[in-house]
């Protein structure tokens, strides 16, 4: 579906609902730099926001009804503050149900309002749909609320940036039930344009961290079923919780890179290799912001190189899909790096490219992929993209 600018949001909900709309709310989906598998065992993470959003252009009603027409799916959702239910005919609607339910229960008031939701982040792609309609909701819920008063407010979450991203995972995890991190919540709210953010997954700090300028994160999408990917996530997880117990640590967040490698013997041989992986890639976060700090792009590639290969040989979460598009990104000039992201088996993989070389790698992975694989890829240039935030706000009269 081709993209849509303010203007056009705009003339869909005055054609949707008859009247004009009062503000436009946005918020990205994200990729993972690197730091994969590492959330859940309170580790680090290096995600970047990126410049494609999910957008609800609405205005503010009289009552407590919310009532949201989706432009990608051509379906309009509605239902009551006071009596929020899961809809099975909807699937996109509770996300924004689970985050009005979670924001009420946590004793914000909610106004309802009108709304055309459009996005621009592919779904079921490994880029975060899902937290981007999240913190696009929480904006919207600000806009509406705030109502005549939002002039008053900065351009901000109703709740700061850490909460918001909180309550928005609350939402997917209890409302939704999808078991997700906090990670693509906190960066769909918290990205900066042109910056990483390193997230302690432990105690929520972050730090934004300058991208090298120069240099084009390429996402491809293997659009390869994610088949194995839940059963494989939680054997994976427990495999590493076992090995914290063995280990006699609360998560493998608690042992060093030296330390591991001196007990790893202790160790069955796969929980071994499963907690090297995790141990090993939280320390190449940390080098990871070392490279960026230091503008070092060749050194960052290098690290997501050696993240993609533990991933494939120690974690075994890869998949040929993934393992093709890296392979292939990592035989073409300029690129300075390459792993698969997101939780595996599927999804998608990005590529670290100098700019002047990008739309080369994107024909040749256009052109290769599909001999291998007899898969059709998705590619898209991405660049560090600001956080949820407001598009457009009502004007005073």
């Amino acid at each position: 579906m081709p993209n849509m600018d303010i203007t056009q949001l705009k003339s869909q909900f005055t054609a949707q609902f008859g009247y004009a709309p009062g503000f436009v709310a946005r918020a990205p989906g994200r990729v993972n730099l690197i730091g994969e598998h590492t959330d859940y065992n309170n580790g680090f993470v290096l995600p970047i926001a990126i410049d494609r959003d999910v957008t609800l252009a609405g205005a503010l009603r009289t009552d407590r009804t919310v009532r949201v027409y989706a432009i990608n799916f051509d379906q309009t959702a509605e239902f009551s503050l006071d009596h929020i239910e899961h809809d099975t005919q909807h699937d996109w609607s509770n996300y924004i149900r689970g985050v009005a339910d979670v924001l009420q229960k946590a004793g914000y008031t909610l106004g309802g309002f009108d709304a055309v939701l459009f996005g621009d982040v592919p779904i079921a792609s490994g880029l975060s749909s899902s937290a981007a309609t999240e913190m696009a909701t929480i904006m919207a819920f600000t806009a509406a609320s705030a109502g005549d008063d939002l002039h008053t407010v900065p351009p901000t979450l109703l709740i700061d940036g850490v909460r918001g991203a909180q309550l928005a995972q609350k939402a997917e995890n209890q409302f939704v039930g999808v078991n997700c991190g906090i990670m693509d919540q906190f960066i769909s709210s918290l990205g900066r344009r042109h910056h990483a953010l390193m997230i302690d997954c432990r105690s929520l700090d972050y730090k934004l961290v300058p991208m090298p300028a120069g240099a084009t994160v390429l996402v491809v999408d293997t659009t390869a079923p994610r088949t194995l990917a839940g059963s494989a996530y939680n054997q994976r997880r427990a495999e590493c919780e076992e090995g914290a117990r063995l280990l006699g640590i609360a998560s493998l967040r608690d042992i060093t890179s030296a330390d591991f490698d001196r007990r790893a013997h202790e160790l069955p041989a796969i929980i071994a290799k499963r907690c090297a992986h995790v141990v090993h890639e939280s320390q190449r976060v940390l080098d990871a912001i070392t490279a960026l700090q230091g503008n070092d792009i060749a050194a960052l590639g290098a690290l997501m190189n050696q993240s993609h290969d533990s991933l494939r040989d120690l974690y075994e979460v890869s998949s040929k899909e993934l393992d093709a598009v890296v392979d292939i990104a990592r035989g073409e000039p300029g690129v300075y790096g390459a792993r698969m992201t997101g939780a595996g088996f599927g999804g998608c993989a990005i590529a670290l490219v100098a700019d002047e070389h990008a739309a080369a790698l994107a024909r040749k992975v256009a052109d290769e992929y599909p001999r291998r694989t007899s898969r059709t890829p998705k590619v898209y240039a991405c660049i560090a993209s600001d956080g949820a935030g407001w598009k457009s706000l009502p004007t005073m009269s």
